[in-house]
């Protein structure tokens, strides 16, 4: 992510920092735990979320899977710490980090999660190469987004689409984005109020 963007970004979320949790916590958490379903069938060994931000989702992984938390937000980050020190998150590690360029090895998780960051990322195809390189070969990669279209919210995208610079929100980003010969959809489902948003289950093919 280059510096302009970057900055964009970091500014959103220090606006929503403090009351992040109040505005998209229980608005969006049937998306975090459906996802958790997801990954409890799933059971991996190791699993990175991109944009952690406020760590609503940590508490609903598996105990037994070790879990890595990344996001560019400082003030973000530091209250998903909070979180984990109230909840015990043992095997959770938390890093201030670029999704668009991940400070990870290759072919390292079982799992990568993305809940609700491809629609906040400036550029979402570089997210989505670095989340491939990091998950194993035939890895799972789940994200939980918004997407263009989606039913009564197609008039709503419209109203937001020029405030996105400053909401540090894009509205039009369609599941057709998702195609590639990189990667296998095996799942969609419609998930939180009037089917707001989408859960994509991708497999993570080798060629």
């Amino acid at each position: 992510m280059n510096s302009s963007n970057s900055n964009r970004v970091i500014a959103a979320y220090k606006r929503y920092a403090p009351f992040y949790d109040l505005l998209f916590g229980q608005l969006l958490q049937n998306g975090r735990e459906e996802m958790a379903k997801w990954i409890e069938q799933i059971s991996p060994k190791s699993l990175l979320e991109v944009g952690v931000g406020t760590g609503l989702a940590l508490s609903l992984y598996p105990e037994k899977t070790t879990v890595v938390g990344i996001d560019i937000s400082f003030d973000m980050l530091t209250r998903a710490k909070a979180q984990l020190r109230e909840t015990s998150g043992e095997q959770v590690k938390l890093i201030l980090a670029d999704a668009e360029n991940l400070p990870l090895p290759d072919n390292h998780f079982d799992c990568v999660t993305a809940p609700y960051v491809l629609s906040v990322t400036p550029d979402p195809s570089a997210l989505m190469h670095e989340m491939r390189r990091v998950c194993k070969p035939n890895g799972k990669i789940i994200i939980v987004n918004h997407f263009k279209g989606a039913g009564i919210w197609s008039f709503a995208e419209q109203v937001v689409s020029p405030l996105s610079n400053y909401i540090g929100f894009q509205s039009n980003f369609s599941i057709e984005n998702l195609d590639s010969k990189h990667w296998e959809i095996e799942k969609i489902q419609n998930v939180n109020l009037l089917s707001l948003s989408k859960l994509v289950l991708l497999n993570n093919a080798t060629s």
